[in-house]
């Protein structure tokens, strides 16, 4: 969504002094020539986005967009013709996390559209920011950090389920579930809205498409303190699933490991299902988002110490490439639960076991105990 624009500059050359004071003819020349050097490198062109451009930046939008609704179609069908509790928190866990992608996805996509269509912000006004990028940068926190603590809530609630099942029992409500998801949603909104109160700043970022925390230019205390937090909160949740979705796989293999051969089965389809979601929402928020929350902070460090220097553009192009790549957590995350489910991975099973049936069949035909030997049949005619 992030595209480099160029935009109108009418910039007054700026002359040597000796040359603006000059009274020979000679001076004169110089200046004038001067000045339409000058003049021509100065105005540039609005260039619009080219087609393919357009395009380009819409097909992810429209991709992220089809892939949060179909997920959200299926976790709602599943949600109302589930029966067992332990199944329904999870689902509505995962709904709420699909709801929360789908609108991270549309409003802050269609800000950064409308600022790419009409060309970006001077870099002269990336430090002076307007309603637009406040909303946006605030958003782009938000929906930052709500996944993250929804992520890191249903790994905990999971692997409460699968080790202690009957705390889990006892604990784990509907009405608990929809307080938790009130508190984490509460909690990022306190987040991004730091700044109204004076507690860190949104700036436009390279290229001007786009509203983050301030972490390149300008920066101060208050600055590094927001994205401290953000970055550590970010962080943190990450690990803490990591850890949880660690244990809950540990105890699932140990008990199918330890179950004695025609006996009931310990370890539930379901919560090997339920597992196996996570771990692949967990890889997914730690390969798309950890690049931005760790150059959050390299970048903002650097720029509060001075060192940045000439690094300033690599920099700029870390946090671009950050961004983009965090943008796409929202567009698989859907696909998790679209592919990680017991039906399709039951048809992919049985696929791939027919096909492997279908090989040792055909083999089977090749092989030399499969044919008469040529020597037997010649004894045999004799």
């Amino acid at each position: 969504m992030l595209t480099l624009s160029h935009y109108n500059s009418s910039a007054s050359p700026l002359l040597p002094h000796y040359l603006l004071n000059s009274n020979d003819s000679e001076g004169k020349v110089e200046a004038r020539v001067a000045v339409e050097g000058l003049s021509q490198q100065g105005n540039f062109t609005y260039e619009g986005p080219s087609a393919g451009a357009i395009i380009v930046v819409i097909l992810p939008m429209t991709l992220g967009i089809v892939s949060n609704i179909v997920a959200l179609f299926i976790l709602a069908n599943a949600y109302c013709l589930q029966r067992r509790r332990s199944k329904a928190t999870f689902l509505l866990f995962a709904t709420s996390l699909v709801v929360t992608d789908f609108i991270g996805h549309v409003i802050p996509g269609a800000l950064v559209l409308r600022l790419y269509l009409h060309g970006g912000v001077r870099p002269e006004d990336f430090n002076t920011p307007d309603g637009m990028c406040q909303f946006l940068g605030g958003s782009m926190v938000f929906f930052g950090l709500c996944p993250r603590f929804l992520c890191c809530a249903m790994a905990a609630e999971r692997c409460l389920g699968v080790t202690r099942p009957l705390l889990h029992s006892s604990l784990v409500t509907k009405t608990r579930t929809k307080i938790c998801l009130s508190v984490i949603w509460l909690a990022a909104l306190c987040v991004a809205m730091l700044p109204c109160f004076h507690l860190g700043s949104y700036a436009y970022q390279d290229p001007g498409t786009w509203c983050f925390i301030k972490v390149l230019s300008d920066t101060e205390e208050v600055d590094v303190a927001f994205v401290v937090m953000f970055s550590g909160l970010g962080l943190t949740s990450l690990a803490v699933a990591l850890v949880c979705n660690t244990i809950s796989g540990l105890t699932l293999v140990l008990a199918r490991l330890r179950r004695k051969p025609g006996s009931h089965r310990s370890a539930k389809s379901h919560d090997i299902e339920m597992v196996v979601q996570l771990v692949g929402i967990m890889v997914t928020s730690c390969i798309c988002w950890s690049p931005l929350l760790i150059f959050g902070l390299m970048s903002v460090f650097r720029s509060y110490m001075g060192s940045i220097g000439d690094d300033l553009s690599n920099y700029k192009t870390l946090m671009v490439m950050g961004v983009r790549l965090a943008t796409w957590n929202q567009i698989l995350d859907p696909w998790v639960y679209i592919l990680l489910r017991r039906t399709v991975l039951r048809k992919i099973y049985l696929i791939v076991k027919c096909q492997v049936g279908m090989r040792t069949g055909v083999l089977g035909r090749w092989e030399p105990s499969s044919f008469p030997s040529s020597d037997k049949k010649d004894v045999n005619h004799m």
